[in-house]
């Protein structure tokens, strides 16, 4: 079920309006990434300042262009972790509009669905990036005692959130939080598994930047066909 609604997703890559929503979440996406790299790389530039005193060298004015430099290649690093709250964070923002384009053409026979106010989505994806935020800095913790699996560990600990959130926002839609939430647990199984699916190629540049919009997609089909089932 899973992979035919990844299937049925990239089958609908043409449609466009999700082609649309697809290129509007690579771009705040792009935005997201290149706002923190500009924070990183002038923090950089102002803790080190222009010249630096070395034990042995001196005075030495190349070691922030150096750092400048390096902090390219630890901002890609850090973009595979930055990566889980921003599709977090895209998710809220876009995933009525991707569900919506989904339903319009997989389950025309809908009714409208309930759409959550802004201040219900600002609230729940606070309090979501909260609490990812915090479990990630405590999994940092296993990842240095355990360096071999430390990707699996990032995998599966971001895969149980993501796949949490969006399921419950794409199930609240259409059932209400509380059924979501039933819902969630019920088939928490299947859901952590596709969470985790969405998660492996989010640690992989450059293809990170279209998953958001796709883990909607392929999320409204995962609940309807759960829907269905049930």
């Amino acid at each position: 079920m899973i992979f035919d609604a990844f299937f049925k997703t990239l089958a609908q890559v043409g449609d466009p309006r999700f082609r649309k929503v697809l290129m509007l979440g690579v771009g705040l996406t792009l935005a997201l990434l290149m706002g923190t790299y500009v924070l990183f790389f002038f923090g950089v530039q102002w803790l080190v300042g222009p010249q630096v005193t070395l034990p042995i060298l001196g005075e030495v004015t190349w070691l922030d262009d150096i750092l400048s430099i390096g902090s390219i290649f630890l901002m890609m690093v850090l973009s595979v972790f930055l990566m889980i709250p921003v599709a977090s964070a895209i998710t809220s923002m876009f995933l009525d509009e991707v569900a919506q384009a989904v339903e319009d053409r997989h389950f025309p026979a809908l009714p409208k669905a309930t759409e959550p106010t802004f201040l219900e989505a600002v609230r729940d994806t606070v309090n979501f990036l909260g609490v990812l935020i915090a479990a990630n800095l405590l999994a940092l913790v296993l990842y240095f005692m355990f360096p071999p699996v430390a990707m699996f560990i990032f995998w599966g600990l971001n895969g149980f959130f993501l796949g949490r959130e969006y399921f419950t926002l794409a199930a609240a839609r259409r059932v209400g939080m509380p059924e979501a939430r039933q819902m969630r647990r019920q088939h928490l199984g299947t859901i952590w598994l596709a969470g985790t699916l969405m998660a492996m190629p989010l640690s992989i540049p450059v293809l990170n930047l279209i998953i958001p919009i796709l883990g909607a997609a392929t999320f409204t089909h995962i609940f309807h066909g759960l829907h269905r089932r049930g």
